[in-house]
C-alpha cells in the first residue's frame, strides 16, 4: 500500500484580485455569494493552496435564495477520484454553520460529472446524520479542524 497524495501535482491558478468592501452594499442584512465566498476561504486538506487557487471553489459556484433561506455550494474536486471530496464538503458545511443561523438550508454538492462517486458524496454531505457521524470520528474531525483553522495560524 502506498501512502501519498492522490493528486501530487494539482493545477494551481492565480488568485483573483478583489476589491475590498468598505460598507454593506445591500443596506440590509442580505446574504450574497461574494460574502459567502469570502467566508469560505480554506486551504485544501492535501495541498498548501486555497480552494480558490485549485479551482475547487469559485464565487460563481455559490447561489443564494434569500427568500427561501437556501444556500447552494457547488465545488469541483481536483480529480475524478479525489479522496478529499467529502472532507472538503464537511469543511465547507462546518465553516458555514458558524456564520449562518439554522434557518438557512445549506446544500453542498460536487459539480455534476466532476467526481466518480458524485451521487454518494452528495448524499453524504447533505444528510444530517451522516455529517454528524463523520464529525464524531476523531481522525476526520482533526482533518476538518486543520483545514478550517490552518489559515488562522
Amino acid at each position: 500500500m502506498t501512502l501519498g497524495l492522490i493528486n501530487a501535482n494539482p493545477v494551481v491558478h492565480a488568485k483573483k484580485e478583489r476589491v475590498a468592501r468598505t460598507e454593506d452594499l445591500h443596506g440590509d442584512d442580505a446574504v450574497d455569494p461574494l460574502e459567502i465566498y469570502d467566508i469560505l476561504f480554506l486551504l485544501h486538506p492535501e495541498h498548501p493552496y486555497s480552494l480558490e487557487q485549485l479551482s475547487v471553489l469559485s464565487e460563481e459556484s455559490i447561489t443564494v435564495d434569500e427568500k427561501l433561506g437556501r444556500i447552494l455550494i457547488t465545488f469541483t474536486p481536483t480529480i475524478q477520484h479525489c479522496s478529499m471530496a467529502t472532507v472538503i464538503g464537511l469543511c465547507l458545511r462546518v465553516k458555514l454553520k458558524h456564520y449562518f443561523p439554522p434557518h438557512f438550508k445549506v446544500d453542498i454538492k460536487v459539480s455534476p460529472g466532476s467526481h466518480a462517486n458524485e451521487e454518494s458524496v452528495n448524499k453524504q454531505l447533505n444528510d444530517k446524520e451522516r455529517v454528524a457521524a463523520a464529525l464524531e470520528n476523531p481522525n476526520l474531525r482533526q482533518l476538518v479542524d486543520e483545514c478550517l483553522y490552518s489559515n488562522e495560524l
